[in-house]
């Protein structure tokens, strides 16, 4: 064994509903069995890792300190659930941002690059190889794939059934890419 295992997971779409630029705590909604999963994650020994575009920052549209309260508030409603989310990355940065400062035409970590998989697999240990993303959008796959990890789409339903069919020594739920 060469590091940890990771299971990476976009936010919006995968882990809570997304309602569009999604920030604010009191709209947080849960995908269904998402906090079921988190819990499975950690149960299983893997780090819990969230990579998300927050172009809503960039284009001026919500702070990032509004993006933390969020992300505070998940991990707040998983500790009475027996669990967290190990870190969040984000990527502000969109090519149409409105913010200069979050201008760019292909920042390295907005998926579908790497970047922000890459910083975390250097930040915490993490062996690739031994680590998979859950995403709702090919981008998501993409960025994993770049990044030497396993990417599966999340395509609705119960959260917790995929990470069921993805975790060793269970079979494949078939809606992985």
């Amino acid at each position: 064994m060469t590091g940890r295992s990771a299971i990476f997971l976009d936010r919006d779409g995968v882990l809570n509903v997304d309602h569009g630029y999604t920030h604010d705590p009191a709209s947080l909604q849960w995908q269904p069995g998402a906090r079921e999963a988190m819990a499975l994650i950690k149960q299983a020994g893997y780090l819990a890792i969230v990579v998300t575009n927050q172009a809503g920052i960039g284009r001026g549209y919500y702070t990032e300190a509004q993006m933390h309260a969020f992300h505070e508030a998940m991990n707040r409603d998983l500790a009475r659930h027996g669990c967290a989310i190990d870190a969040f990355y984000f990527c502000a940065y969109h090519p149409e941002a409105s913010r200069p400062e979050f201008r760019h035409r292909d920042h390295p970590d907005r998926k579908p690059n790497p970047g922000m998989i890459l910083k975390a697999i250097a930040d915490w240990g993490i062996d690739p190889a031994r680590s998979l993303l859950i995403g709702d959008r090919d981008t998501d796959v993409t960025a994993a794939r770049r990044a030497g990890v396993a990417g599966h789409i999340y395509q609705g339903g119960r959260l917790d059934d995929l990470i069921r069919g993805l975790l060793p020594g269970r079979p494949a739920s078939g809606s992985g890419r």
